[in-house]
């Protein structure tokens, strides 16, 4: 039977940060620069620089896994675009500017978007990919994230968000690699949730107006009572799902994990969520120096924690994401040799 592994990974971490104190002073006294960093758990976090666009951030990403792999642009069959939509040029294709700005000439791509959730469901998609059509061996995934741009600090409802940071992540999938073998993943989506959340100036129901165009390009909670009641009754509980589920699939429970690479939240909910699963803080890494990329942030922690050696040869690694709109996804990654114990 066929397998598919991950045989590279590329991050990308643009040199612009902004710390706790600058944060708690963007929010004009909401909050204080001890509770950022005690209960938002951000001590710093990535910002672009000027030519630290969304497609050109997920293109330097997947070079850098491309150089640490050894695998050429001419071998790529496929690149799936995992970048925001907040991107240097609106309505074009970063998937297409990636295939073009790596080498990647024989390949095809697309886009593809599940916010923050987007990496861990199209690590999914491409496996089936991978498994489903016999002309394709190598898959590409790769993106930038820069919403960070799109936070208003001075709005109290968004203080879940002012974590977001900047950043690229790519991650290299090849059928049957011998190494790194991507296993079960589960994803749940909450559709009632769709528009409670996102950028409501700029589109066809709010065009951008002189009378708006200085409320335009932020973030927004649109219906924050629905949304915070919603996922305070269905969201941990829904992670929890996705990661019961993806184990199941893979052959495994939650005694199984050696490393939980989940995205960065609030500090309460990090250690609860180790807890719930029976994980020492060892066996995770709390992005607190980074903030929130986005949809980066699974590629991110996978990639530090193998360079500090809490991922080796043999461990089970669960990814664990949620998105806005809202998607919970979980899967399952076997590090090191496929088949051996």
């Amino acid at each position: 039977m066929a397998t598919v592994g991950i045989a590279g990974i590329g991050i990308y971490l643009p040199e612009g940060r902004m710390t706790a104190r600058e944060i708690a002073e963007e929010t004009e006294g909401l909050w204080s620069e001890q509770a950022v960093m005690d209960k938002l758990g951000i001590v710093t976090k990535t910002m672009p620089g000027k030519n630290d666009g969304t497609q050109e951030m997920g293109a330097l990403a997947a070079i850098d896994a491309m150089r640490q792999s050894g695998i050429e642009g001419k071998d790529i069959d496929v690149v799936l675009c995992i970048g925001e939509e907040w991107k240097e040029y609106p309505l074009t294709t970063s998937a297409l500017y990636l295939q073009h700005r790596v080498g990647a000439e024989n390949a095809w791509g697309i886009d593809l978007a599940n916010r923050c959730c987007t990496s861990v469901s199209t690590l999914k998609i491409a496996k089936d990919m991978l498994l489903a059509d016999d002309e394709i061996n190598t898959i590409l995934v790769a993106g930038g994230y820069r919403n960070s741009d799109l936070v208003d600090f001075t709005d109290g409802n968004m203080s879940m968000m002012y974590n977001l940071g900047a950043g690229g992540g790519a991650v290299i999938l090849k059928k049957n690699h011998k190494n790194n073998e991507l296993l079960g993943s589960h994803i749940i989506g909450d559709g009632s949730l769709a528009r409670t959340a996102g950028v409501e100036i700029g589109g066809t129901c709010h065009p951008i107006t002189p009378e708006n165009y200085q409320d335009g390009n932020k973030l927004r909670l649109m219906d924050p009572e629905k949304m915070k009641n919603r996922l305070n009754k269905v969201s941990m509980d829904n992670w929890y799902r996705c990661i019961d589920r993806a184990l199941e699939k893979s052959g495994y429970d939650r005694s199984d994990i050696d490393y939980l690479s989940v995205l960065h939240m609030k500090r309460s909910g990090h250690l609860q969520m180790l807890k719930t699963l029976g994980l020492k803080e060892e066996q995770s890494i709390f992005l607190e120096d980074y903030g929130h990329i986005g949809q980066i942030d699974q590629i991110l922690s996978l990639k530090l924690a193998i360079d500090q050696g809490k991922v080796r040869e043999g461990s089970v690694v669960c990814m664990v994401a949620a998105g806005i709109g809202y998607v919970w996804a979980a899967n399952v990654i076997k590090w090191g040799k496929i088949g051996e114990k």
